[in-house]
């Protein structure tokens, strides 16, 4: 859907868009210089890819793991198509950011909900991952412990059967609450004087964002629908309301109201004058409905709850779930946040679903032998985002695969793209494979993935997805591991404020010009041009930079030397050109410090510790091999390029330092080499291309690619001296520095003694001294 999004704005096809923009990232990678194995590539919208996918689907299909029903759905307008839930944030399309409707459809939807169990237990088995990752995915399956209860309705015609987590609060249910989407709303407002007021406030529900329906501080508002259904346990009549904050995608869509101890229901009834009944009395405590300003919700003991007055309501629980289910009022039950995946988009840039409509047979699947069934890239693309299939008589028709009879009618949605990103990573590992989705052997070889990196706002999208889609292939026998990822990191986005102008929308920064007085206009028009707030780049609001722009500037090093430092990859990177400029600096220097002494260095060995140093030789050595412990330890166990790439700094100011101290002793030149050479190869990974040529400058007729990484010798990196801080009552009063192997006392009579500290404390008697660690001293008088 992004690529189609930006081809139609393009007025370009899809397929040429994308191809297009494949070829150009791919050598933008290249240029970067970026380690790829690119015999691997591959592209999710040819055939060869999705062929799989379709036969998966199939299979699926056979094993009931697949439906096709009428549902409520998210519907975008602007792009067009069907949402998953996933894919709403904030009531907000995840990929325009326009505001989502619901729109009954008829929708194609995977049984993720069949896993909901094993995914949430699985999530306590990720060590590798990121808590905060983990929790989303929890919160997001979102599984409650508690019952449901069958609410008769009051002309005995069925019943309306409620989840609740709160069973002891039952007898103190006064009303009923189904959410706006659910389908007997209608019915049993149905012939009633409610029954406009009811359509009415339905449909003005359908525009309203969940999330905020949902939410504390909105407004609970309802419409009585004109019927009544009766309390199981107390047998009162219930007056039944539609109301905003109850959601079809929660439980069974309806909510048995107790306004004495749920806020929300507090709130409601006081609005709508509904009464409130007392049923857990805090203990010591006598609650009032009448003086009542908010729902009691703590722990208690259960009153007006026959048979169950005088429980503890936490230790009710169980006992009224037990009389539930033998007075057949009910049962106990678990339900998941969790709901089925739809995988349906009505859009035409995705893979086919492979499915056939017959007037005689029904919906057929396509069988193996017929697959794939080919998204056909010669059409014209309609205005709006509409898919042309459904008017595309040469895909649509076709003949059953069951009776053979002509007629019969192609499936026109596509699948949601995200069915793409959900197992390309087992393609990966035999990508040329042609007998099924993948080589066994070679997925058995490489999967799980050791480390997977990707956003966190993919939290409870392509991980979550990613991890179901790896369970249906391990029940198909076709990898024997469940959970497709070890070890995960979220990098951070790389961000850019936006510009947008009133006439031609979002602007590319090279579509804005800056007038006199630096007010930004467009290009275009000379509108005045809105300078939005920082956000991570996007295509579609077009907050990016060129990186091809950049590389013929500054060269693809700076671009990478600035990308890795300006933020740890877990935290957002928000673009600065200044930030560009003094990558490009530092690059420079290190460029003029080998450049400067190469001729000094000629047939210098690098020193190999076997002599005893003293001074700024010593003091070079010693910063060489802390600066190599450091970037090792930053890169491999935290991947901290950032303070990896500072500690190169660190040890560069250093030799800048004490360079000319130590030029005219041939130990000092070995020395020097040495640090020049840690500089260079430890910045290989980061600057490879300025790098290898510097290190065939520093005469070496190898690349710098195959030099080993180096290592740090420990007694090399030991300090002689201790730099102390002294505090005198919590305040940082002087510094002083002591041999490395001085004890405690030696420390605290240092401290007593250091003129500064003296100075300071006058004469007063020292209450306590307190060493700390061999670095801070603090003094309380």
């Amino acid at each position: 859907m992004p690529a189609e999004n930006a081809a139609l704005a393009h007025k370009i096809h899809p397929a040429k868009w994308t191809y297009q923009n494949i070829d150009n990232m791919r050598s933008q990678l290249k240029r970067l210089g970026f380690s790829y194995d690119w015999e691997r590539e591959l592209a999710t919208c040819k055939p060869e890819y999705y062929r799989w996918e379709q036969w998966l689907f199939v299979k699926m299909f056979e094993k009931g793991m697949v439906y096709r029903k009428k549902a409520s759905v998210n519907w975008c307008e602007n792009c067009q198509t069907v949402l998953a839930n996933e894919q709403v944030e904030a009531g907000l399309c995840w990929r325009c950011g326009q505001v989502v409707d619901q729109k009954e459809l008829d929708q194609w939807f995977f049984r993720i909900t069949d896993y909901a169990e094993d995914l949430l237990e699985y999530c306590d088995r990720l060590p590798g991952w990121p808590d905060k990752v983990v929790t989303m995915q929890k919160n997001w399956i979102g599984k409650s412990v508690g019952a449901e209860i069958y609410f008769p309705l009051e002309n005995g015609d069925g019943h309306i059967p409620v989840f609740t987590t709160r069973q002891d609060t039952v007898f103190g249910a006064t009303f009923m609450c189904m959410a706006p989407e659910h389908p007997l709303v209608m019915e049993l407002a149905a012939g009633t004087t409610q029954e406009e007021k009811v359509r009415a406030f339905v449909e003005r529900m359908r525009r309203q964002d969940k999330i905020k329906r949902t939410s504390d501080d909105y407004e609970k508002e309802g419409v009585f629908v004109g019927a009544y259904c009766i309390n199981p346990f107390s047998k009162r009549r219930m007056p039944i309301f539609t109301a905003n904050f109850a959601l079809m995608e929660y439980g069974t869509g309806a909510v048995m109201a107790v306004p004495a101890h749920d806020q929300r229901d507090f709130e409601f009834a006081r609005k709508y004058g509904l009464d409130i009944i007392v049923v857990i009395q805090p203990k010591g405590e006598t609650l009032d409905p009448k003086t009542m300003t908010e729902a009691y919700v703590g722990e208690g003991i259960l009153v007006r709850s026959g048979p169950f007055d005088g429980i503890e309501n936490v230790k009710a629980l169980d006992a009224i779930s037990d009389y539930l289910e033998e007075k057949k009022l009910g049962k106990r039950a678990v339900n998941f946040r969790l709901r089925d995946w739809g995988i349906s988009r009505q859009r035409y840039w995705g893979a086919p679903i492979p499915i056939v409509y017959c007037d005689k047979c029904g919906v057929v699947p396509v069988p193996e032998k017929d697959l794939p069934v080919i998204l056909p890239e010669d059409v014209e693309m309609l205005e709006g985002g509409k898919s042309p299939l459904p008017t595309l008589e040469s895909f649509i028709a076709t003949e059953c695969p069951k009776c053979g009879r002509p007629g019969a009618r192609r499936e026109t949605d596509t699948m949601d793209t995200f069915v793409e990103s959900s197992w390309y990573f087992e393609r990966y590992c035999s990508p040329h494979h042609t007998q099924g989705m993948f080589e066994p052997k070679l997925v058995g070889y490489w999967m799980p993935v050791d480390q997977y990196i990707g956003g966190i706002e993919h939290a409870i999208l392509h991980l979550l997805y990613s991890r179901y889609f790896t369970r249906v292939l391990k029940d198909f026998g076709l990898v024997d591991y469940k959970e497709p990822f070890t070890r995960l990191l979220t990098q951070g986005m790389v961000c850019k404020e936006t510009l947008k102008c009133p006439e031609h929308g979002f602007l590319y920064p090279e579509e804005v010009v800056v007038e006199g007085e630096g007010r930004p206009t467009c290009k275009h028009c000379k509108s005045p041009v809105e300078v939005g707030r920082i956000e991570k780049m996007s295509k579609s609001k077009k907050n990016v930079v060129d990186p091809n722009a950049l590389i013929r500037k500054y060269g693809a090093d700076t671009l990478r030397l600035f990308c890795l430092f300006a933020a740890p990859p877990e935290r957002d990177l928000d673009w600065s050109d200044q930030g560009v400029e003094g990558a490009y600096r530092f690059l420079n220097r290190v460029w003029r410090l080998v450049a400067e002494h190469v001729d000094q260095l000629q047939d210098v060995k690098p020193f190999d510790g076997g002599k005893e140093l003293t001074g700024d030789l010593k003091a070079l050595y010693r910063k060489t091999h802390q600066t190599i412990k450091r970037v090792t330890n930053d890169i491999e166990t935290r991947f901290h390029f950032n303070t990896a790439i500072s500690a190169v700094m660190e040890l560069v100011n250093t030799i800048q330092a004490l360079k000319e101290s130590i030029l005219s002793d041939p130990t000092g030149r070995s020395v020097l080499r040495s640090a020049l050479e840690a500089v260079v190869v430890l910045l290989s990974p980061i600057v490879p291309h300025v790098i290898d040529e510097l290190w065939e400058t520093l005469g070496h007729s190898e690349s710098v690619l195959e030099v080993p990484w180096p290592t740090y010798q420990e007694d090399a990196i030991e300090e002689d001296q201790i730099l102390i801080v002294v505090q005198v009552n919590g305040k940082v009063r002087s510094r002083f520095h002591i041999r490395a192997d001085a004890d405690d006392e030696a420390i605290k009579e240092a401290a007593l003694a250091n003129e500064r500290i003296v100075g300071r404390l006058g004469g007063r008697p020292v209450k306590k001294v307190i060493v700390v660690k061999k670095k801070l001293v603090n003094i309380v008088v």
